[in-house]
């Protein structure tokens, strides 16, 4: 899994016309799903994106997540962060799960942000849909599976 994730004093999501989602504080997490995910690698992403600890304290340092800040997550299915542009000039987007596998778990990852404790906004999977974001700061962070199990550096 890949995800962009912003933090936000306000994001919503609109798609034919129709707000479909907003929050207020929180995050907004662009998500992508690739080939050889499953529930528990989603489970362990949500968990990992929701105890972020993005949200300044008193002391305006980063130390606060976003349950400590009544924050929430508006979550929005993103196959394009797979795109690959290392040849040509037309994106490959071969590393992408397929929509059938991609849905599923994309929707257990916002179940699973619900699970611990945070309200999570969705979009609607494969439609397309405008985005509207203030963000925090700004930060904007990149996160990938993949990067999740090397080890540290010293």
């Amino acid at each position: 899994m890949r995800a962009v994730i912003q933090r936000v004093s306000s994001a919503s999501v609109i798609t034919e016309g129709r707000r479909v989602a907003e929050i207020q504080r929180g995050m907004l997490v662009l998500l992508a799903v690739r080939e050889g995910d499953g529930e528990q690698a989603a489970a362990k992403f949500a968990e990992k994106i929701a105890g972020l600890r993005i949200f300044e304290d008193a002391g305006g340092k980063m130390n606060l997540d976003a349950a400590s800040v009544g924050g929430a997550i508006l979550c929005i299915s993103q196959f394009t962060l797979y795109g690959d542009v290392r040849r040509g000039r037309r994106p490959s987007f071969d590393r992408a799960a397929r929509p059938e596998i991609a849905a599923p778990l994309y929707e257990h990852f916002c179940r699973s942000v619900e699970a611990l404790g945070l309200p999570c906004g969705r979009g609607v999977f494969g439609a397309e849909m405008q985005v509207e974001l203030v963000n925090d700061g700004p930060v904007t962070l990149i996160v990938d599976s993949d990067d999740l199990e090397l080890p540290r550096r010293t």
